[in-house]
């Protein structure tokens, strides 16, 4: 019988060491429907695990006034029949291993719609007449993506674990409901005694920036957010807003902020966060440290009574999950606890095959709209990598038995097996390749080559024949909108971004571009061009796929980076295609309203 719920955790003080269990099915569910059921449901976890007992669950975003009545959230609406509860805890005798091994089936989202950008200026205008107004000076807006979920949900959750890395990742099922939750963001680490004193800490996450598209860019971009006076003021005005909260149950003179504005990498974005530290009186409860914090401020905004009423107003409906909290309650000493929830942002949210992801953001005075609806763009990666399976893919030319560039090749796999966090082999996958070279010992050959995402390697073997002289270029008819995506850096089978531009008969390939009019690649490998007498290739950052092609001829000095523009078109002396593949092809290119020659 598969678990009801998975749960990986890094413990939030030694970031080696993780709680990483499975539960199997539990002996009995404690949840919540109604507002005045949410307290007695937590002092019912708190009583069964003083009794030994493990419990694992949620809160709803909505259970927020059932803490404060001036909490404003959504009612469940027209969906209240499949509404998820406001409280859910199954209890458990224990945890048992994670299961050995990866889920055979494939997942995959089918989007039913996206945002809409009018919607979201309009949104952005009233939270900043709001905020001129003094009623508030940060607000979380978030809005919702629905689509519908093909394959197994445990084979999503997969998929999204590796998109989103090491965070506090859970899978939890509720009947026909399920969570699937890779969240960043720890909510709360509380360890008790039994009379309820001990630490309470709080991590929250405000401030993001997305990765570079190389090691330097990558760089950059780490400091441009530890260098964002908007990014830092958000996060410390979060952080006095949870030092208020924390002290509500802390000790006198206790809260403290050992760590401020420390940038944490995540596969898709850069994130900043802090710690706000506290020590929990005698008598604290669990419902009453819930009561001090709930929900964390990060995904409200501040003040967070004014900042909640105007969340209300704007979403269009319920949260959720979504913006709650998540996680674990366990034995812990004598008598005593151990609580730690993560703030379900990354968050699925699944009614059957009916699929649910939120993204938003903390809007304040100076917010520019499009930074932060690029923002929105970022923190939607981690669901655009789980959304179809992929491949990782390198294309190889193997010549009388040879392979060409294969040291060159394997190194760019292996770093995309990195990035994606599939598994990597690499004496499986040379023992592959040599199958292959064995039985070809003649000709030329293209050879594409797969690991899919548990590190299975095959091949498929074509016939190369020679490629005719000089090819015709042509350029793209827009420009592709995922330039410097991590799809496009990396190569694999999920190819989207370059649909739509497929050169027509008789020419070669596409020349394309990204939004700010810079030249970048073609759809099957890297340009040069000749400029002032220098030949070039569009820099990495203009957002392309390095090749391997292009790699050797920058090694060797025929080729150097240079950002081209489409208004340098003119001056450009001559053309090249560029790749590993087929090597270097003199080309001639021709404007979209030439017939090829």
């Amino acid at each position: 019988m598969p678990p009801s719920c998975l749960l990986d955790f890094p413990d939030p003080h030694t970031a080696a060491l993780r709680l990483r269990l499975a539960f199997g099915r539990p002996h009995r569910v404690l949840q919540a429907r109604q507002l005045p059921e949410v307290r007695r449901v937590l002092d019912a976890v708190q009583d069964a695990v003083r009794q030994g007992q493990w419990c694992v669950g949620w809160l709803a975003y909505e259970a927020a006034p059932a803490f404060d009545p001036a909490l404003a959230v959504h009612g469940p609406g027209q969906d209240a029949a499949r509404a998820l509860p406001l409280a859910w805890f199954a209890v458990h005798d224990g945890p048992r291993p994670w299961p050995a091994g990866h889920p055979a089936a494939d997942a995959r989202i089918e989007w039913l719609d996206d945002w809409s950008r009018p919607a979201f200026d309009l949104a952005l205008a009233r939270i900043r007449q709001a905020i001129a107004a003094g009623t508030c000076y940060q607000v979380n807006y978030t809005a919702p993506l629905h689509g519908r979920l093909h394959g197994d949900p445990l084979a999503l959750f997969a998929a999204l674990r590796r998109a989103q890395g090491a965070g506090y990742t859970a899978s939890l099922q509720a009947g026909r409901s399920r969570v699937l939750s890779v969240s960043p963001e720890l909510f709360f680490d509380w360890t008790a005694d039994g009379n309820g004193r001990g630490s309470l800490l709080t991590r929250p996450m405000k401030g993001t920036a997305p990765r570079g598209s190389s090691a330097q860019d990558d760089a950059a971009q780490a400091a441009a957010l530890r260098g964002s006076a908007k990014e830092r003021a958000e996060n410390v005005m979060i952080v006095d807003l949870l030092r208020n909260d924390v002290s509500r149950v802390a000790e006198p003179r206790s809260v403290e902020v050992p760590r401020l504005l420390h940038v944490q990498a995540l596969p898709t974005a850069w994130q900043m966060t802090s710690d706000v530290l506290g020590r929990t009186r005698a008598g604290t409860t669990l419902a009453d440290v819930f009561a001090a914090l709930f929900p964390c401020g990060s995904v409200t905004g501040a003040p967070k009574v004014s900042a909640m009423r105007l969340i209300r107003d704007l979403e269009s409906g319920a949260r959720g999950v979504y913006c709650g909290a998540l996680g674990v309650v366990r034995p812990h000493g004598d008598g005593g606890l151990a609580a730690t929830f993560n703030v379900p942002i990354r968050t699925l949210q699944l009614q059957g095959r009916q699929l649910r992801c939120d993204v938003g953001s903390g809007i304040v005075w100076d917010a520019d709209p499009d930074a932060e609806w690029a923002e929105w763009q970022v923190k939607r990666r981690f669901v655009e990598r789980a959304s179809l399976p992929f491949q990782l893919l390198e294309t190889l030319a193997l010549e009388a038995g040879r392979w060409r560039h294969l040291p060159e090749h394997l190194a760019r796999m292996q770093a995309s097996a990195a990035h994606f966090a599939y598994p990597w082999d690499a004496a499986r996958v040379r023992a592959c390749l040599d199958a292959v070279a064995a039985g070809h010992a003649q000709g030329l050959w293209r050879v594409r080559l797969r690991v899919d995402a548990q590190g299975e390697p095959t091949v498929q073997v074509f016939a190369l024949p020679p490629t005719p002289t000089p090819v015709l270029l042509q350029l793209a008819s827009g420009p592709v909108a995922q330039a410097g995506s991590e799809f496009v850096r990396h190569k694999t089978t999920r190819r989207q971004h370059y649909a739509g531009f497929a050169p027509p008969p008789g020419v070669f390939d596409t020349v394309l571009y990204n939004a700010a009019g810079q030249l970048t690649e073609t759809t099957l490998g890297n340009l040069a061009l000749q400029l002032d007498g220098t030949w070039v290739t569009p820099a990495q950052h203009c957002g392309l796929l390095p090749g391997v092609g292009r790699a050797v001829a920058l090694r060797s000095g025929r080729l150097h980076e240079a950002v081209v523009h489409l208004d340098d078109l003119p001056r450009v002396q001559a053309w090249a295609f560029v790749n590993s593949l087929r090597g270097w092809l003199p080309a001639r290119f021709i404007d979209a309203t030439s017939a090829p020659a």
